[in-house]
């Protein structure tokens, strides 16, 4: 048994993400709600947007953690960016946090007016799957 990450031919190839996912019967999935570049009082760490990113996959990391799961077993991320964010400090400050060997997981991002927290530049979310023996 295995969780498959695949890019179909037909669809265009990229290190950065996948096209799909499939998780098979008895594995556990692990759904991680939107984090913000915020501490642990809830206080958005810093304007800057590199900062914020670092962080929100911090805490997206630590709720992976209390499940069982770590980074490596995301199968796919929602990315909300802010309108002013620095997209490219956004990414760059996490893209090798999040690089791995094995096929990359899936990714929606979207440019988007505001977040539900004053000052937040970046929200993801992710789905994770593992296999328990």
């Amino acid at each position: 048994m295995e969780i498959t990450l695949a890019s179909p031919e037909g669809l265009v190839v990229s290190p950065a993400f996948s096209h799909v996912a499939v998780v098979p019967p008895g594995a556990t999935t692990i759904y991680v709600g939107g984090q913000n570049g915020v501490d642990s009082t809830g206080a958005v760490v810093s304007a800057d947007a590199g900062e914020q990113s670092l962080r929100a996959v911090e805490n997206a990391r630590i709720a992976l953690e209390s499940a069982g799961a770590g980074l490596d077993d995301v199968i796919s991320w929602t990315v909300l960016i802010h309108q002013d964010a620095d997209l490219r400090a956004a990414y760059g400050a996490v893209a090798s946090r999040l690089a791995r060997e094995s096929a990359p997981p899936l990714v929606t991002a979207a440019i988007v007016a505001g977040l539900g927290v004053p000052g937040a530049l970046i929200e993801v979310s992710a789905v994770a799957a593992v296999i328990r023996e």
